[in-house]
């Protein structure tokens, strides 16, 4: 194929089939833009819920040990809080932690007041189930909806 029909076809946009609908031209969309958006207009809403709260909303992320990928997870979440008005509260246990020890700290975010939403970063070590912890998360404050009940 010669090179200036190669070039061609990247330039022209892709068809995308979904079942049953016909082709359309695929968007691509600008990730980082979108998300920047998205923290503004809850950055916006912020000082709505602390009128209602009569205090910022606040988010607990629970992480054990020290997998690289899950840090930096956990410190996007930590910073995107930052920027919307959200208080972060880091829990980090040591890999070593126990499933009690771990179930018994997510029951103190439960009933803990000034946090509204409680994230497990995932995966935990082999040692803990995380279905039975994430079972430990009351419904009204599981962000990431693991649940069926979510």
């Amino acid at each position: 194929m010669a090179e200036e029909e190669r070039q061609s076809k990247r330039s022209r946009p892709s068809q995308v089939a979904v079942s049953g609908e016909t082709p359309r031209d695929e968007k691509i969309i600008d990730g980082a833009a979108m998300a920047k958006q998205i923290r503004e207009e809850i950055a916006a809403e912020t000082p709505d819920l602390f009128k209602k709260l009569g205090r910022a909303p606040g988010l607990a992320v629970v992480i054990v040990g020290e997998r690289r990928d899950s840090q930096t997870y956990v410190r996007n979440k930590v910073k995107a809080c930052a920027e919307c008005g959200i208080v972060s509260t880091k829990i980090e246990l040591p890999e070593s932690t126990t499933q009690d020890a771990l179930i018994k700290a997510v029951r103190t975010l439960n009933a803990d007041e000034a946090i509204d939403g409680i994230l497990v970063q995932l995966p935990l070590p082999s040692h803990i189930t995380e279905s039975e912890v994430l079972d430990e998360i009351a419904l009204a404050k599981d962000v990431v909806c693991c649940r069926i009940f979510n």
